[in-house]
C-alpha cells in the first residue's frame, strides 16, 4: 500500500518541510508545527506508509452538517460533487458536540461572538453530521483548495452561480450547510477531529483504494432523515415558536415587543437563552442566526482562512 516514501513525522524539521507543501500560510504552518491533531494524522500516515502529502492534495473532506440534515441537502450534494469531477470515496456519520465544533475552527473563532458559540452548540445537538471523503479532479491547484472554492464563500451575497451554497441556498453565515478544509494541511488536521485513530487508519485506507461509495452516503443520509425531522429555515415560523415557547414557561413579553423588529427578537432570545428556558433549539437557531451577531470586534482570525489565490501565488 505504499504511495510514495513516508515523512519521517518524529522529526520537526521533517515536519515543517512537509506542512510548507500543504499550505502556502507560512502562520499556519508555524501553528500547526505543534497541533496534536496535524501530529496525530501524520505519524498515523507514516505508520501506514501512505504519502501524507500525496492524500491531502488528491483528497478533501466535504461535512454536511446538522442543518443541512434538516433541510435534505445530501442528494443535491453528491450530484453537485459528480457533476464537478468528485468523487465519493469514504463516508461515515459523525457524532457533533461542541467539542468537536471548537476543534473544527478553533483558529477562526477567536472572532467568534458569544452569541454565535451559543447557537453553535445548540445546532450541534439537532443531528449528526455526514462526512464524506472525496477524491478530486487533477488540476493545477490540490484538490481541497478546488472544492473550497467550488463550495463558495460563507457570506450569502458574494456566492455565484454553480457554486454549492448557491445551489443549496444556504441562509447566511451561521446556517450555511456545509463545510470543507482550505487546504491539505487542513485535511489532515481534520481527519484526526473527526475520528479516533483506528477509525481513521480504515477512513484513510478505503479513501486510498477509490472505490466509489455514494450509495453508501444516501443510506447513511436515509438513517439520518430518519430520525431528524424536516424544518423550516423560515424566520416567521421560528418567531412563532419562539414566542409560544417563552409564553408557555410564563415569562411575559415586554409590552411593545414587535416580531418584525430585529432589536426586539434579539432580546426577547438571548433573555430566554440566557435564563435557561426550554426553547425550540432549531427555532432559536433559525431565528438567532438572523438577529444576533455573529463576530466580535474587527481583528482578523488567528489564522486567516486559505483561498485558492493564495496558492495560485505559491506557485509563481
Amino acid at each position: 500500500m505504499i504511495d510514495h516514501p513516508a515523512p519521517v513525522a518524529a522529526e520537526p524539521d521533517a515536519l515543517t518541510g512537509l506542512l510548507t507543501v500543504l499550505t502556502p500560510q507560512w502562520e499556519k504552518v508555524a501553528a500547526y508545527r505543534s497541533d496534536t491533531y496535524v501530529l496525530e494524522s501524520v505519524e498515523q500516515f507514516a505508520r501506514l506508509r501512505i504519502d501524507a502529502r500525496g492524500f491531502a492534495a488528491r483528497h478533501s473532506l466535504l461535512l454536511l452538517k446538522p442543518d443541512a440534515i434538516v433541510a435534505r441537502a445530501v442528494e443535491s450534494t453528491l450530484k453537485w460533487l459528480s457533476e464537478n469531477g468528485y468523487r465519493v470515496v469514504d463516508v461515515a456519520t459523525v457524532p457533533v458536540n461542541r467539542h468537536l465544533v471548537r476543534a473544527l475552527w478553533y483558529y477562526a473563532w477567536n472572532i467568534a461572538s458569544p452569541e454565535r458559540r451559543r447557537l453553535a452548540d445548540l445546532l450541534a445537538a439537532v443531528s449528526d453530521c455526514l462526512l464524506l471523503v472525496v477524491a478530486g479532479p487533477h488540476g493545477e491547484l490540490p484538490a481541497p483548495v478546488r472544492l473550497t472554492e467550488a463550495k463558495g464563500p460563507t457570506d450569502p451575497r458574494k456566492r455565484k452561480p454553480g457554486q454549492l451554497r448557491h445551489l443549496l441556498g444556504q441562509q447566511n453565515f451561521l446556517l450555511n450547510l456545509v463545510h470543507t478544509p482550505d487546504d491539505p494541511a487542513d485535511v489532515l488536521r481534520e481527519l484526526a477531529i473527526y475520528f479516533p485513530e483506528n477509525q481513521r487508519a480504515d477512513v484513510i485506507t478505503r479513501a486510498y483504494t477509490g472505490a466509489d461509495r455514494a450509495e453508501t452516503a444516501r443510506e447513511l443520509a436515509d438513517a439520518l432523515y430518519a430520525r431528524t425531522p424536516c424544518r423550516s429555515f423560515d424566520r416567521g415560523v421560528a418567531v412563532e415558536r419562539v414566542l409560544r415557547d417563552i409564553d408557555r414557561s410564563g415569562t411575559p413579553l415586554p409590552p411593545d415587543f414587535d416580531a418584525d423588529s430585529t432589536a426586539d427578537c434579539a432580546a426577547v432570545l438571548t433573555r430566554a437563552l440566557g435564563a435557561g428556558q426550554d426553547i425550540d433549539p432549531w427555532s432559536a437557531v433559525v431565528l438567532g442566526s438572523q438577529v444576533l451577531p455573529m463576530r466580535v470586534g474587527a481583528g482578523p482570525q488567528t489564522l486567516p482562512p486559505v483561498t485558492a489565490a493564495d496558492w495560485r501565488k505559491k506557485r509563481v
